[in-house]
């Protein structure tokens, strides 16, 4: 099995950032500190060797016998500067040079001005040079500074620079270590906020304008999510209640009804009317049973949906046909208007539209007409609304008619036509089909409208 591995901290990840980024800005400045200092030298360098060349101009003597006697003098004013002078035949005129470089300094070209740009290194045993040559009337000067102070002067100053580089790294991440500290303070705030939510405060939010705008969202997200955990916890609660207030009802019927059959002697049709009648209220019991089965698969959308091409004005003509006689029982008329193509479960979207036309005729005064009007717009959506008048239901019930159980009858009594649950299922296949339904009433009519995408 593959090992888990747990990620690495935020902290950690922005410090190894922050120490990428300070390395790399370190390594740069120390790299451009020293290019710097180096430069420095090498102009001193160009500058001092090209004002000896400029003097040595005016103070070669004619007679090489007297070159030791003038230039001694002059040069032990010079510190760490050494030259030699060739004649133009390559014989040694003069050498103020303790290590000596004529053989490593004799291919450089000569120039006519010393700058720090055309200066020369080469090495001579444990000693490092730097200078140029030129040619002064004829012969071949070589002028060069001991870079040994220089160069212990730069190693110093590298070990110096590195020293503070570091320490300013470490004081750095210490710093930034401690800004992450600091800013993660809301986001520890945020976590025991969401640790102290239980089932018994699901109403807790967090204000989004209390946090830094980069946890806005975040609380935006858990506030949202709070409200479907509080809205489902709710529906869960109320339904417990609901179901087993619905199943009390008809077992408490059976048990009555058989309890007073069996205190005495019956005649047999009484016992036949007995059966009849628990029958009864055990196919509701079953058909109650069978939609909260069929509501439990639709919310884990376990529901296979067999779409097919539907004429709507047929499936509800066929539904018209079935509801026919229990119409014109109660003195209701039942008209459809429009027609449409949906692709759609045939079973489902049936299943739908047999409960809202139920629905209807439970609650049509005799005399009453229930509406059926299909649309199509161009927006590739299909309007199914199914109407029809009776008593207005208050707006505050409008929302809640969907729910499982739910009865805008604050006396909660029970329809011998129905559980409860038509409503819920017919909401349950416009979401499996990605539509939406909805409801409206006034003094006119109660309206149900199914929006599904053709």
């Amino acid at each position: 099995m593959a090992s888990k591995h747990q990620p690495i901290s935020l902290t950690l990840r922005v410090l190894l950032f922050v120490g990428a980024a300070i390395a790399a800005g370190l390594m740069l400045n120390i790299t451009l500190i020293e290019r710097s200092v180096r430069h420095h030298f090498a102009e001193q360098d160009a500058s001092e060797l090209q004002a000896i060349a400029d003097s040595l101009l005016n103070l070669l003597p004619q007679q090489e016998a007297d070159l030791h006697t003038s230039l001694m003098p002059w040069l032990s004013g010079h510190h760490g500067v050494e030259l030699q002078l060739e004649a133009a035949s390559g014989e040694l005129l003069y050498q103020a040079s303790s290590a000596g470089f004529a053989a490593a300094a004799a291919d450089i070209a000569p120039v006519s001005r010393i700058t720090a740009d055309n200066l020369r290194t080469w090495q001579v045993g444990d000693h490092t040079f730097r200078g140029a040559v030129m040619e002064v009337s004829g012969q071949r000067l070589t002028l060069a500074v001991d870079m040994g102070f220089h160069l212990h002067f730069l190693h110093s100053f590298r070990h110096s620079l590195w020293l503070i580089m570091a320490a300013t790294a470490l004081l750095t991440l210490l710093a930034a270590a401690y800004a992450i500290y600091q800013g993660h303070i809301p986001l520890r705030g945020f976590s025991r906020n969401l640790r102290s939510t239980q089932s018994s405060n699901l109403d807790n939010r967090i204000d989004p304008d209390s946090l830094p705008p980069e946890l806005s969202d975040l609380a935006l997200s858990f506030n949202e999510m709070a409200a479907r955990l509080q809205y489902s916890f709710e529906q869960l609660s109320h339904f417990s209640a609901d179901i087993a207030h619905e199943l009390r009802t008809p077992l408490t019927n059976l048990m009555t009804q058989i309890q007073v059959t069996l205190s005495k002697p019956r005649e047999p049709s009484t016992y036949h009317e007995l059966l009849y009648s628990s029958l009864e209220e055990l196919e509701r019991l079953s058909k109650m049973v069978g939609d909260m089965l069929w509501l439990a698969k639709s919310d884990n959308r376990l529901l296979a949906l067999q779409r097919q091409s539907l004429d709507l004005a047929d499936e509800v003509q066929e539904l018209f046909e079935f509801f026919e006689a229990l119409a014109a029982e109660q003195g209701v008329t039942l008209a459809l208007h429009g027609a449409a193509q949906v692709a759609a479960d045939r079973h489902l979207l049936r299943r739908a539209l047999s409960n809202l036309l139920s629905n209807a005729l439970r609650y049509t005064p005799a005399g009453g007409c229930i509406s059926v009007v299909l649309e199509e717009s161009t927006e590739g959506r299909v309007r199914i609304s199914v109407s029809n008048p009776g008593e207005v239901i208050a707006a505050e019930h409008l929302d809640k008619l969907f729910d499982r159980f739910y009865r805008a009858d604050p006396s909660r009594q029970r329809q011998s036509e129905g559980a409860g649950l038509g409503l819920a299922i017919v909401r349950a296949v416009v979401d499996a089909h990605g539509g939406k339904v909805g409801v409206t009433s006034d003094a006119q009519a109660t309206r149900f409208t199914i929006e599904l995408s053709r």
